[in-house]
C-alpha cells in the first residue's frame, strides 16, 4: 500500500512538471477571444449610459438609423503568446455589399502592445469620410498578427 502511494505521488509529480515544462516550450501563438463591433454615432459614442442594457438599445437605434451613424468599433479581448516584441498587431477585414460582382472589402489595421500575461481589450475604430463612402458592412474578420505570422482570428458568421 505504501508503495503504490509512493509510486502515483512520483507520477503526479511527473505529470506536474511535464504540464508546465510543456506550456512554457510552445511555439507562438495566441487567441482573439471576443469580438464587439459597436456602431459609433456622431459624437463618437456607443451608448449613453454606462449600463449594457442602455447600451444594447442604443446600439439597436444606431442600426435602424444610418444617418445617425459616424463609425464602427471594433473591440476586441485578446492574447498573445509571441515573444514582447513591437510587432504585434490587429488587423480587421470589411466586407461591404456588393457592387456589380464582387463585394466591397477594405482593412483597418492597429499596432497593440503585450503588457502582461493575461489578456488584453483594444478599440479598432472604422469611421470617417471612408466609413460613409463604404456602407454597410455585412461580414468581418479579426486577425491577430506578430509581424507577418498569423497567430488568431475570428470571424462574422457570413464570412
Amino acid at each position: 500500500m505504501r508503495d503504490t502511494l509512493l509510486l502515483m505521488r512520483w507520477l503526479s509529480v511527473f505529470l506536474f512538471m511535464g504540464l508546465v515544462l510543456g506550456s512554457t516550450a510552445r511555439a507562438a501563438g495566441g487567441r482573439v477571444y471576443k469580438v464587439l463591433p459597436q456602431f459609433l454615432d456622431l459624437q463618437g459614442r456607443s451608448s449613453l449610459t454606462p449600463s449594457l442594457y442602455d447600451r444594447d438599445a442604443y446600439q439597436n437605434i444606431l442600426r435602424r438609423n444610418p444617418a445617425k451613424c459616424s463609425g464602427l468599433r471594433f473591440v476586441v479581448q485578446w492574447k498573445a503568446r509571441a515573444a514582447t516584441t513591437d510587432s504585434l498587431k490587429l488587423r480587421v477585414e470589411l466586407r461591404g455589399i456588393a457592387e456589380g460582382s464582387l463585394p466591397k472589402r477594405t482593412t483597418v489595421e492597429m499596432p497593440v502592445r503585450q503588457r502582461s500575461w493575461f489578456g488584453h481589450w483594444s478599440s479598432v475604430v472604422f469611421g470617417g469620410d471612408e466609413y460613409k463612402s463604404f456602407g454597410e458592412v455585412t461580414a468581418w474578420r479579426v486577425t491577430l498578427w506578430d509581424g507577418d505570422q498569423l497567430l488568431a482570428e475570428q470571424k462574422s458568421f457570413l464570412w
